[in-house]
């Protein structure tokens, strides 16, 4: 039931626009009792609606209605009562004198959608036209929520189809799909559940960005993040995932200005965007263009052992290579030994420490050995 603000159009309309009525009196009886049931604003069955009496002696009982809407006051004495009823969405209780003469009283039914409709029309179609606004809401949040649990299976499904087995390959990357598919098609059902300027429409695009995004459908990923960065273009995160599906499709122009316009927004966090405007290049085979991003990441972030030896890596292929007689002179590029060690330092029993002492191997190799403290060259003895 859509709990509304008392001051809202259709509380002031049912705070005023409902009357009260008598019940008849009921046939004698020596054990009075009030029985009735209740049908909700949407024609259903009241459930679990506080309902009390007061007899003229200033005694209350109280009750609710069970799953039926139906209530009942049972082994009262005769006389006159008055039966109270605050539905949540009226300001003012709803009233009904009623007087008990035995057993055999009458029913009180009581159906809020007929007495709205007959007594206040007004108020019963702006009633109507919020329950509408509910259920399309409900529906909206059922689908957007379904959509990200199936977005989170994708998510698993993918990181499992890289760790696969070769003869499993295929059969993981299709469960990608399906899943990608499942979470998309309810993402549109909650799109078009949604109001036509719901302020969170760049919720619904993003999230189909990454369920297009984790299935390779690269075209649509772009297509989808330009539309949420569209509607709210003050979102970092979606800049830089935006930039991550270009880099990735070779669009490194446009790759750089969406990594760019990430960091502008969000310079605390600029060094994710520059990180990954620097894998992307490095990804692309474009190396020395990714130094200059890779140097950005480790100003901000200079804890982060990936940058450095991605750094490093870029640095090796940025080398200056010269051939004097039958041997190649190899002069790194200053750092380049220092962004090793930092990885090293940083991440020594880890992925990143052990590559970057691998990569430190291969320097001494191409160089016939350096000084891991300033890079130079060792001193023959």
């Amino acid at each position: 039931m859509l709990k509304l603000l008392k001051g809202s159009a259709l509380a002031i309309l049912l705070a005023f626009g409902l009357a009260s009525f008598a019940v008849p009196r009921a046939a004698a009886q020596n054990d009075g009792k009030i029985t009735g049931s209740i049908i909700d604003f949407d024609g259903k069955p009241w459930a679990s609606l506080p309902v009390n009496i007061k007899s003229e002696q200033g005694s209350v009982q109280e009750t609710k209605t069970d799953d039926a809407g139906k209530f009942q006051f049972v082994g009262l004495k005769n006389g006159k009562y008055t039966v109270t009823i605050q539905p949540p969405q009226m300001k003012d209780p709803f009233t009904i004198p009623v007087e008990v003469h035995g057993a055999d009283a009458p029913p009180m039914n009581l159906n809020f959608k007929e007495i709205l409709e007959k007594q206040n029309p007004e108020a019963a179609a702006e009633y109507k036209k919020h329950q509408e606004a509910q259920q399309k809401f409900t529906g909206m949040k059922e689908h957007f929520q379904k959509a990200v649990a199936l977005l989170e299976q994708e998510r698993t499904a993918k990181a499992d189809s890289a760790k696969a087995p070769a003869a499993e390959r295929d059969a993981a990357k299709q469960k990608v799909t399906d899943l990608s598919n499942q979470a998309i098609a309810e993402f549109q059902e909650a799109q078009k559940a949604a109001p036509e300027k719901d302020p969170n429409m760049h919720l619904f695009w993003a999230r189909m960005g990454e369920a297009y995004d984790l299935a390779g459908r690269n075209d649509e990923a772009i297509n989808a993040y330009q539309q949420a960065v569209t509607l709210q273009p003050t979102n970092a995160g979606y800049y830089n995932n935006l930039g991550n599906v270009l880099a990735r499709t070779g669009k490194i122009d446009d790759a750089r200005a969406a990594y760019t316009k990430s960091a502008e927004l969000d310079p605390p966090g600029a060094a994710l965007a520059w990180r990954n405007f620097g894998i992307s290049l490095y990804q692309a085979g474009r190396m020395q263009e990714a130094v200059e991003p890779l140097h950005k990441a480790t100003e901000i972030d200079p804890k982060n052992p990936q940058t450095w030896y991605l750094l490093g890596a870029c640095l090796v292929a940025s080398a200056d290579y010269k051939q004097i007689g039958d041997k190649m002179q190899v002069t790194l590029k200053p750092g380049t030994v220092e962004a090793y060690q930092k990885a090293m330092d940083l991440d020594p029993n880890g992925t990143w420490g052990k590559q970057a002492k691998e990569g430190l191997d291969q320097v001494q190799q191409i160089t016939g050995g350096i000084d891991m403290k300033t890079g130079n060259k060792k001193k023959k003895s």
